[in-house]
Order: C-alpha cells, then sequence, then structure tokens
C-alpha cells in the first residue's frame, strides 16, 4: 500500500475488519515488523524496527485500549517515563503546572488534573492518552479507532481536539470506521481492503457512496472511478 502523509492534514484510513488497517498501524509505531516494502520519512528510507525507533522520528500511537495506568493520576500519566526531577527528588509542583497548561492549550475539559485516570469519563481518558502522545512533541500522531466506544458528545469533542492536533502542524492518520468522524475532521481517505490500496479519496469531492463501495469491494475499480471526477461531493 502506498500513502503519504502531510504535515498540518488528517488522513483517515478506512476499511473492513482484516483489511491490515491495525497491522500497518503496527508497522509504522514500531510494533510489528513489515515483512515487504520501504517507509520514507522526509524523503529518505528509514528502518522502524521497534517503538523508540518511530518516538526518534517523532511518531506518537494512541492505541484502542491508550494503555493508561488507572492506579495514576492524569499528572502522573502524562509524565509516565519522562518524570521532572530536582536533585533526584520529582518535581510534582511543575508537571503539576506543564499538565494543566497542556489540558488549557488543547482546551480539554478536567476539573483536576490530580484526578486518577481510574475516575475519568471514556472521553477524558482518550483526551488524555492523545495529551501523553504529544509530550514529546511529535510530527505524526497515529490514532487507532479513537471514537469507538463514545458517546456523541464526548466524540465531539475529541474530534475537536483532533482538529486542534492538526492545526498544530502535525500530521495525523485516523483508523476509523465512522464515516460521520471521517467526514468532520478528515482531509483525505485511505481505503485499505484485504491489505491493498483500494482507493485514496479526497473528502471534499468524494461521495459517501463511493467510499464505502471501495471498502466492501463493489466498485471494479475505486481508483479508476475517483479520477473522473463525475461523483458528487458529500452532503
Amino acid at each position: 500500500m502506498e500513502l503519504q502523509l502531510r504535515a498540518g492534514e488528517v488522513v483517515a484510513l478506512a476499511g473492513d475488519n482484516g483489511a491490515g488497517k491495525s497491522t500497518l498501524i503496527k508497522v509504522i509505531s514500531g510494533v510489528g515488523p513489515a515483512d515487504r516494502g520501504v517507509i520514507e520519512w522526509e524523503g529518505r528510507p528509514v528502518h522502524i524496527k521497534r517503538p523508540h525507533d518511530a518516538q526518534t522520528l517523532g511518531i506518537a500511537t494512541v492505541y484502542q485500549d491508550l494503555a493508561m495506568c488507572d492506579n495514576l493520576d492524569i499528572v502522573g500519566n502524562l509524565f509516565l517515563g519522562r518524570e521532572i526531577d530536582r536533585v533526584g527528588v520529582l518535581d510534582e509542583v511543575e508537571m503539576e503546572r506543564r499538565a494543566r497548561e497542556l489540558m488549557r492549550t488543547l482546551s480539554i475539559r478536567i476539573p483536576d488534573v490530580r484526578m486518577p485516570v481510574a475516575a475519568l469519563s471514556a472521553g477524558q481518558r482518550q483526551a488524555v492518552a492523545i495529551s501523553r502522545s504529544l509530550m514529546g512533541s511529535p510530527r505524526v500522531l497515529l490514532l487507532d479507532e479513537p471514537t469507538a466506544a463514545l458517546g456523541v458528545e464526548q466524540t465531539s469533542h475529541l474530534l475537536d481536539l483532533i482538529e486542534q492536533v492538526r492545526d498544530r502542524g502535525m500530521a495525523v492518520l485516523l483508523i476509523s470506521h465512522n464515516m460521520g468522524d471521517i467526514k468532520a475532521v478528515a482531509d483525505r481517505v485511505a481505503v485499505l481492503r484485504l491489505g491493498r490500496n483500494n482507493g485514496l479519496f479526497d473528502v471534499s469531492t468524494a461521495s459517501q457512496e463511493q467510499i464505502i463501495s471501495s471498502i466492501t469491494g463493489a466498485a471494479d475499480n475505486a481508483v479508476a472511478h475517483r479520477t473522473t471526477g463525475t461523483e458528487e461531493a458529500w452532503p
């Protein structure tokens, strides 16, 4: 599959179950090895063999399970593995200050950064997980089905957060089955079918039916259809 991510853009990765979406995310994030193919970063080939390699390049990933520590508060989760210390003593005041500032900058509605993660709603947990991924100032953010377990209001807040991340100049790769979410925040949609690229669509011009046909395989040649310019835009 050929896929290009650009700064300040959200690309949605769509496809049926088993299409290879999660596998692709694991390859890019260094969790799973690639069988073949080339990953290029700023025009040069790179080898991502482990998560540290991806993080060094500036790639951050938020998985569906979020990998949060329920027994720690928000500050503890944000700074886990990157704690600030002064002469061997954790600087809890400075970490809390930075956590509050990050929450404020991203317009995340959480009353107290000292709340344990276990007490947060699903939407708040997602927001904290995304905030944590931004701590290292990454340039690419991979999101695996971030709204799957959220209600309507929580989804709306999270989509706003994704737009803010994009507006900060980051490239975002969003795995989603939800056409509403894709329409709301994505600039382009890449469709995977049976591990192969079955179409790359501009959200502003492609119809929802065209993309769904590409996902299900109903279109004979989705890539050819998208070049004709005859499809009507999403309503």
